[in-house]
């Protein structure tokens, strides 16, 4: 052997010392680590699994939870997960982005499904030159000081500050302005990065009344009077439930309760956020048009309510009351929201099995208001997964002036369905207040992607439209759509639901 190559050796030797011993160390830290969660597993009496078996029930635990990330990403199929599947949240991405969403070879979408939605073709399409453009609807027109007049299909649904990071506000208020959307601020008050974006915006008063409360917690016409004096905020709306949680009020977690976000609702920093289950001032329906009135008179704008659909007698003691009134008592809007909601951080048992989702209760409502002469007079929003052209196209067959979407503006913010919404620990920076996380989420690149998004609903739907034969959007009907029935045959929304605008 060399000189050189002995002396390497003997350079070496010392480091490869200093390595055999550290390795050994961490050996030996890990052994000891494993007897003491051994010992720990063996003595505890709460978890039967981990007592009978020490240190490898705990990876029961493990895979459970990465479960659900590995069905998404190698096991499901395009049309299998839930809440939305992975063909919904790559229509939206690719929309966000303003790339093509066109396919080939054919639909992936089991047709005979119960439930899909068919729409008639005509045999005479309408042709580009003869399309005209969306036509704008007014709320309120002639039943309060400054009424609203709106055009986009879909609108961004109740997403409050609180709820959201603050870039995702952000990025949300420059999507709507530069999309021509409204901005709906959701329960947790108004913010200065709800204003910075220019977007109209729907203020919404929940239960709580975050942002217009006195210090009992009532609501102060002098803070209604604040708020409806920015130019922006064009609608209020009183929220009675939520899709996801129908009967239960807002739920904000104590670690998304920061300084700022305390400040705007006027509560206590880092103390958990829960919402009475309902207004506490608002117990039958002439509560509710005695608000509805109060709210208007005050602030000189349209108001309406939000609410998920259970029974549907109230609405027809809603709108006999109204018409005891007077038509100028009426809400200006309804929003009905499906009892398949789900931004928000809910119980499951409320979540799955409470309030009716959207196909059964928008078309009801609807023909309740026809009965009573009041669909003209009150404009109808409606929210519920109705988050890509289908869905929009269906909702306005069935009857709908707007569909408002939180969970679809989600997926163009960039979310992955990691379903940590009602944690602190969003990957993409979306719902949560971590400042690293947050880091990823690029309120100027995202506001843009929000804005193609409504292009591509507002557009796609048109070509829906434009293939049942008519000339517009809101000129589609229920007979233009046809749904599939458990015997794998289609029927027409009019033969299921006679009633119709």
């Amino acid at each position: 052997m060399s000189d050189s190559m002995s002396n390497v050796i003997d350079m070496a030797t010392p480091w490869l010392s200093i390595l055999s011993d550290v390795f050994l160390f961490f050996v030996g830290l890990i052994v000891l680590l494993l007897i003491v969660l051994f010992v720990r597993d063996i003595t505890q009496t709460k978890d039967a699994v981990l007592r009978n078996y020490p240190v490898i029930g705990h990876f029961r635990y493990i895979f459970s939870s990465l479960g659900e990330f590995f069905r998404q990403y190698f096991f499901a199929m395009d049309r299998e997960e839930m809440p939305f599947n992975r063909a919904e949240r790559e229509w939206i991405h690719r929309a966000s982005k303003d790339k093509g969403v066109n396919i080939a070879f054919g639909s992936t979408k089991n047709l005979s499904q119960v439930g899909t939605m068919i729409f008639e073709n005509c045999p005479f399409p309408t042709l580009d030159e003869e399309a005209t453009d969306i036509r704008p609807i007014s709320i309120g027109e002639g039943y309060c000081k400054t009424p609203y007049t709106a055009k986009s299909l879909i609108n961004i649904s109740a997403m409050s500050f609180g709820a959201l990071s603050r870039p995702a506000v952000q990025a949300l208020s420059r999507g709507a302005k530069m999309a021509g959307c409204w901005y709906n601020t959701g329960e947790g008050g108004l913010s200065s990065f709800h204003l910075e974006g220019g977007a109209d915006l729907v203020f919404q008063i929940g239960t709580a009344k975050y942002g217009v409360r006195k210090e009992d917690g009532s609501l102060s016409d002098q803070k209604l009077r604040e708020i409806a004096a920015h130019d922006q905020v064009k609608m209020f709306e009183i929220k009675m439930s939520q899709g996801a949680k129908p009967g239960k009020g807002g739920i904000l977690p104590a670690d998304k309760v920061t300084e700022e976000i305390a400040k705007i609702r006027g509560i206590e920093v880092g103390k958990a956020s829960i919402s009475p289950n309902r207004h506490l001032d608002i117990k039958s329906v002439t509560d509710l048009l005695d608000m509805i009135q109060r709210i208007r008179s005050v602030t000189g704008k349209p108001t309406g309510f939000k609410s998920v659909i259970g029974g549907i007698q109230w609405v027809e003691e809603l709108c006999i009351e109204i018409n005891k009134r007077g038509i100028s008592s009426a809400p200006d809007f309804i929003t009905i929201d499906s009892g398949d909601g789900g931004t928000g951080a809910a119980p499951m048992t409320l979540m799955d099995h409470v309030g009716l989702p959207i196909k059964e209760s928008l078309p009801a409502v609807v023909d309740i208001l026809e009965k009573h002469q009041l669909r003209e007079r009150i404009k109808v929003i409606t929210s519920g997964k109705l988050i890509n052209p289908v869905g929009v196209a269906w909702a306005l067959c069935a009857g709908a002036d707007f569909v408002n979407s939180a969970r679809g503006f989600m997926f163009a913010l960039g979310c992955i369905q990691s379903l940590k919404c009602n944690k602190n620990t969003c990957p993409t920076g979306i719902t949560t207040h971590n400042s690293r996380l947050q880091r990823g989420l690029n309120p100027e690149d995202k506001s843009v992607k929000v804005a193609n998004y409504v292009k591509q609903i507002n557009y796609a739907v048109g070509i829906i439209s434009h293939s049942c034969g008519v000339r517009e959007p809101r000129g589609l009907g229920r007979q233009h759509v046809r749904i599939v029935q458990d015997n794998g045959l289609s029927v027409s929304m009019e033969q299921l639901y006679p009633s119709s605008r």
